[in-house]
């Protein structure tokens, strides 16, 4: 995933300053790709020298706040990768290991652990169900929507899974032989 392109498709879909892009990203595509407001100024920067965006000083606004839009070489440059290839991610899962160290050298605490990320996974999934009912009810009819839908449906399966996975897991290590 690629932070720049990230920022260009939060932008294409509303133009803004980097503080109203900072929020909106952490309230929809922050939760499948993370970045600081500090990586996200650092990176509108970057786009603006590449070319991708243009920043505006925003009229009557206290400070230097700039809102910002994509230029056509941004939507090309997204147009671009969008289509470009993508070698599958390497997993690399911690729970994985530790699951694997606790199967060699004994009962540890690591049920306990588990136990917190299966509730961290059951609250993002609550928030997501949120999501879908506040956002896509009723069901999307737009093509846009319906593919946004479908990333939202993608990151409820994601943390489904993953409560149901360290909850099997729970009950596997609390399980006497």
């Amino acid at each position: 995933m690629s932070l720049p392109h990230a920022l260009l498709t939060a932008l294409i879909e509303r133009p803004g300053s980097g503080l109203e892009l900072a929020g909106r990203f952490d309230r929809s595509i922050g939760y499948f790709w993370q970045a600081t407001h500090q990586q996200i100024y650092r990176e509108l920067a970057r786009l603006e020298a590449a070319g991708w965006i243009e920043g505006t000083a925003v009229e009557g606004a206290k400070g230097r706040k700039r809102a910002y839009r994509v230029l056509p070489s941004g939507r090309k440059e997204l147009a671009r990768w969008t289509v470009a290839g993508q070698e599958p991610m390497p997993i690399r899962d911690e729970v994985m290991v530790r699951l694997r160290a606790e199967a060699v050298i004994g009962p540890t605490a690591l049920a306990d652990a588990l136990a917190k990320l299966a509730a961290h996974h059951r609250e993002r999934l609550e928030i997501y169900r949120g999501i879908e009912a506040k956002g896509f009810t009723p069901p999307p009819d737009s093509r846009a929507q319906k593919l946004q839908h479908l990333v939202l449906k993608a990151g409820i399966e994601y943390e489904r899974l993953r409560a149901a996975f360290c909850e099997e897991a729970i009950a596997l290590m609390r399980d006497e032989d």
